[in-house]
């Protein structure tokens, strides 16, 4: 009694459990969420810490040294990057991917605290964390724009009404706010008057504390009432503090209006934003790592109404991007091409068994197994993405496999005159076994994929365990629905009608092909050495194209974004930065490909980066030539002449590794010392030995450490002398210089800033130091000048740590036409020429470092899928060498995916190693067809081996013609496509297209000579 015996007996319980699978599945369908790939998200936390004015490298000694000592105590960091720049400093923490991220999260906060006594006390708030994907890519871009509305009010509408309402959606994990800053009130001080008037910048900022106090003024009560005390202790309008009073002589008093500018701005006057040519405050929203973006943006959409009503008349909330049409059009593409590579199959098995219902009772296994893998991939919380679809498209081709060989047995039997019923149970019985080393096989093929580390182990993971999900529900609906369809709709001959004109043409075609095969195939066992040698050449070969074939990591997705970096020269004004920018946007915007152009400089927004780096974010028009990323090459050469500043362009991905955020291309080289004179030295050179490789183009470093300076040289003993000490002189430079936010109001629920400083015609020169004094203990005015003088000097811009070591990125992307692994071969040699000092490491990072261990991983998994699928095959055939015989036709689907690879000019990527696993699986299923009949054909008919094989290849041609055909068009529609993910698609396609077609050529002659040289091994 066989497992299909059961079923095939008690037709309706099948029947039941059958539609309580499609059930199931259609349930499980609709609930999925959609994503572009899978939540590969590596718990990474972002730390940020704010000093204002503070420069660079103090940014970097006393704000991200002790951060970083305190949390490079956690366990588990496998990456630790710090980036300074004036006034902020961020930290990004990178974990390894077993670790909780809410763990992570509370650790890394526990080092803040055990930090906190270390960093500066001028410091008005506590470092900051976050949890980050560095995978995310913005799913949504609001700006928020008005003719009317000042910078500050539209800043704060973002922030405050905007913002939280969209962060409150389920799916969305933070909402950045960029180019404005919140409302303050701003004092700015005429030196000269303060001189004149004998007041020193202390004496303002602590008039302007002592006039705003938020103390509790308790209350006051009688036997029946209580009455609480409330004082007008805080100052909002401009007027207010105009009339402050300042100092008093007698009955003279000065107020601040005296000495003073004061007006309603905002906290940072150095910050822009825009969409194209209007200024505009952005408003950027990023997913949650297991977030159904299309569902989520759905949700945001939704609330945008409300938001809209709320808003005044005069302001503007403009949708720029929004990732939702894109994935969607991915999404229904890759349904029409399972759809397609459904009806290619279903085609497929009609011409060979030319019977409807013969056709139709393997078909029903596709959507039921399709149906059953929905529900398991519901409960493992999977996604329908790019990745999981592509498994499900290449499942069609595998799953269909089981139910035609059952069919084609049994089918068999009652050509040959046997009842049905009689038929179906032994057919099923005869070819159980064979079907479950098929399938079985071929999931053990994934194995090494599911214990794969890492990222390239986590973002395979779903499609290989739902590849494998749809193989095993296959297998069972293969031996219980198939065989009970075969016993109820086969009536006697699957030919009892009269073949038609086209069947008649298929059947004479088929038989040619088959007598054909019989006379090559005694050509071959004939001449069984030249045959064996053609298989040591095709194993060779295999060797030599994977070594020359070019290599990458994962194609790039052509999603019609770029994001850009303009970055200006070290020493560059706000003013003159704000000049590039609007240069740079109006090339962009004169380009017949470009369809908008949203953008942001300085502040703390998506991507402060001080006032020499800017953020743009570009739409493509979809009638565009040219992919994503040839676009970005092209207009980067396009503003290549704008002197003063660099724009570096890149696609935007939804698949990016690392921790960086100032790498402004897509690859990077970091260069790691403890030497930061040796690091300075070496950077530039590295940086300018790169920019002239002619394979890779957007090079950018961030070691910016050229920046111009004044350094004042202070006597302090004279300063002494004079009653002053350092402290008292960087406090006067931190109130005159550093927009000092010298007290907080509060309003409702928000908070407000004082900001204090000199008029900025005071600062346009460094002669304005001399202009500067100090009161002393006496009430003297002190000049600067009086005691210090200054000098002209260089400063780092920003200063970068990675490990707590210092280091610099260089970062790159590719010109058009080269593979990753040929520009990494390229840069290593050119480094290799430079003779770098022992001192200082280069190491690829980010998607370039993942990419070679990549590489490194390759020749490894596939030699494990192989030890896997021997091990498996071994224990089933209870034999050492038969297994032998199946993996003997492996190369030959090695050498033609390499083949096609090369041929449409396709480098070998991640996606096309797993093609070249897949193939591993399809095509020892053809061997086990063969190999199985002929040990049935020994044992029971005592036939030799040389006629038992043979008869096998003769009798299992049609079945491995079925079948190969089955997953050549079942992956044929992968290679083509015009969706955004096409090109992750097509190298899958490719490999199997191509190695299936070469395979299948081949080994139909090799597997039956290796067959009988190992069986007479066997027999020794």
């Amino acid at each position: 009694m066989s497992l299909s015996s059961p079923f095939i007996q008690r037709p309706i319980a099948t029947s039941l459990l059958t539609l309580a699978i499609i059930l199931g599945g259609l349930l499980s369908y609709v609930r999925l969420p959609v994503a572009p790939l899978p939540a590969v998200s590596f718990p990474t936390v972002l730390v940020t810490a704010s000093l204002s004015g503070a420069n660079p490298e103090t940014m970097a000694s006393t704000v991200a040294t002790p951060l970083e000592r305190s949390l490079g105590q956690i366990a588990g960091i496998t990456q630790m990057t710090s980036s300074s720049s004036e006034g902020s400093t961020s930290v990004i923490i990178q974990f390894e991917l077993e670790k909780d991220i809410n763990e992570a999260a509370r650790e890394v906060q526990a080092a803040i605290n055990r930090a906190e006594a270390l960093l500066p006390s001028a410091m008005t708030s506590s470092p900051r964390l976050r949890k980050l994907n560095p995978a995310d890519s913005p799913i949504m871009l609001l700006s928020l724009t008005s003719a009317e509305i000042d910078k500050g009010t539209l800043y704060n509408l973002a922030n405050q009404d905007i913002a939280p309402r969209i962060a409150q959606v389920d799916g969305v994990s933070r909402v950045s706010v960029g180019g404005s800053s919140s409302p303050a009130v701003r004092i700015t001080i005429n030196p000269r008057k303060l001189e004149n008037a004998g007041i020193g910048l202390d004496q303002i900022r602590d008039a302007i504390n002592a006039a705003n106090s938020n103390q509790p003024t308790g209350f006051t009560e009688d036997e029946r009432y209580r009455w609480s005390i409330h004082t007008d202790s805080q100052m909002f309008e401009p007027q207010n503090y105009r009339d402050l009073i300042i100092a008093r002589d007698g009955d003279h008093v000065m107020r601040l209006g005296d000495v003073a500018r004061v007006e309603k701005s905002v906290e940072d006057i150095y910050n822009v934003g825009f969409y194209n040519r209007q200024p505009a405050v952005v408003i950027v929203v990023s997913p949650a790592s297991d977030a159904n973006v299309i569902e989520t943006i759905d949700r945001i959409k939704a609330r945008l109404p409300g938001i809209y009503d709320a808003l005044p008349a005069s302001a503007d909330l403009h949708t720029v991007m929004d990732r939702s049409p894109g994935i969607s059009a991915s999404l229904q593409e890759t349904q029409i091409t399972l759809i397609l590579a459904v009806f290619l199959v279903v085609m497929v098995v009609f011409v060979f068994l030319r019977n409807a219902r013969a056709t139709l009772i393997p078909s029903a296994v596709i959507p039921v197994s399709l149906l059953g893998t929905f529900m398991v991939m519901y409960l493992l919380g999977y996604s329908l993405n790019t990745l999981s679809l592509m498994a499900l498209i290449i499942a069609i081709g595998f799953v269909v496999d089981d139910a035609i060989v059952v069919v084609e047995n049994i089918a068999r039997h009652i050509e040959a005159g046997m009842e049905v019923r009689q038929a179906a149970l032994l057919g099923a019985r005869e070819v159980g076994f064979t079907v479950l080393s098929m399938s079985v096989s071929l999931v053990a093929v994934f194995v090494p994929l599911l214990f794969l580390g890492g990222f390239i182990g986590r973002l395979f993971h779903e499609f290989a365990v739902t590849l494998a999900t749809a193989v095993m529900v296959s297998l069972l609906v293969s031996l219980t629905l198939t065989p009970m369809l075969c016993s109820r709709w086969l009536k006697g001959s699957i030919h009892a009608r009269p073949p038609g004109r086209l069947q008649h043409l298929v059947e004479r075609s088929g038989q040619r092909i088959l007598a054909g095969y019989e006379r090559t195939l005694d050509v071959a066992l004939r001449h069984r050495r030249l045959t064996l040698l053609s298989l040591v050449a095709v194993i060779a070969l295999n060797g030599f194209l994977y070594v020359h074939i070019d290599k990458g990591f994962v194609p790039d997705q052509d999603t019609g974004r770029l994001i850009g970096a303009v970055r200006g020269d070290q020493s560059i004004s706000f003013d003159a930065m704000s000049a590039k920018l609007d240069t740079a946007r109006d090339r962009l915007l004169a380009d017949d490909s470009v369809a908008s152009v949203l953008g942001f400089l300085g502040g703390s927004g998506p991507a402060g980066g001080g006032v020499n780096s800017a953020t743009l974010f570009v739409t493509l028009k979809p009638e565009r030539s040219g992919d994503t990323n040839a676009n970005g090459n092209r207009l980067s050469g396009l503003m290549s002449n704008i002197p003063g500043v660099q724009v570096f362009m890149r696609g935007l991905q939804d698949l990016r590794m690392g921790g960086r955020s100032s790498s402004n291309s897509q690859y990077e080289l970091t260069l790691k010392s403890d030497d930061l004179s040796l690091l300075r030295e070496w950077s530039p050179r590295v940086a300018q030995a790169m920019r002239g490789i002619s394979e890779i183009t957007g090079v950018d470093s961030d070691s910016r450490d050229g920046g111009q300076a004044i350094k004042l040289v202070v006597d302090r003993d004279l300063a002494a002398r004079l009653g002053l000490s350092m402290r008292d002189i960087d406090t006067l430079l931190g109130n005159a210089f550093a927009q000092g936010q010298i007290a907080s109001v509060y309003e409702g629920t928000n908070q407000y800033y004082v900001v204090l400083e000199v008029a900025r015609q005071w600062q346009r020169s460094a002669r304005a130091l001399e202009m500067m004094h100090i009161i002393n203990d006496d009430g003297s005015p002190i000049p600067l000048s009086a005691f210090s003088h200054y000098e002209r000097s260089t400063s780092p811009v920003s200063v970068s740590h990675q490990g707590q070591f210092a280091a610099t990125t260089v970062s790159f992307n590719l010109s058009d036409g080269v593979s990753l692994s040929s520009a990494t071969d390229i840069i290593s040699d050119r480094l290799d020429r430079l003779h770098l000092p022992t001192d200082i490491q280069a190491d690829f990072e980010g998607n370039a470092a993942s990419f070679q261990s990549g590489v490194e991983a390759m020749p490894w998994l596939i030699l494990a899928a192989l030890v896997t699928v021997y091990l498996v095959l071994g224990i089933l055939y209870e034999s050492y060498i038969h297994p032998l015989t199946i993996l003997s036709t492996l190369p030959s689907g090695g050498i033609g995916a390499l083949l096609a690879l090369m041929w449409l000019g396709k480098p070998f990527t991640l996606i096309a190693l797993i093609g070249i696993i897949l193939l591993i699986g399809v095509v020892k299923k053809n061997a086990i067809m063969l190999v199985d009949f002929a040990l049935n054909a020994e044992r029971e008919r005592g036939l030799s081996a040389q006629d038992a094989v043979r008869e096998a290849a003769l009798v299992r041609f049609r079945p491995i013609m079925m079948t190969t055909l089955a997953a050549i068009l079942g992956a044929l529609p992968l290679m083509f496509g015009t969706d955004e993910n096409a090109a992750l698609r097509a190298p899958l396609g490719i490999s199997i297209v191509g190695g299936l077609i070469v395979s299948q050529i081949l080994t139909l002659y090799t597997t039956p000579v290796v067959y009988l040289y190992l069986d007479r091994l066997r027999r020794r």
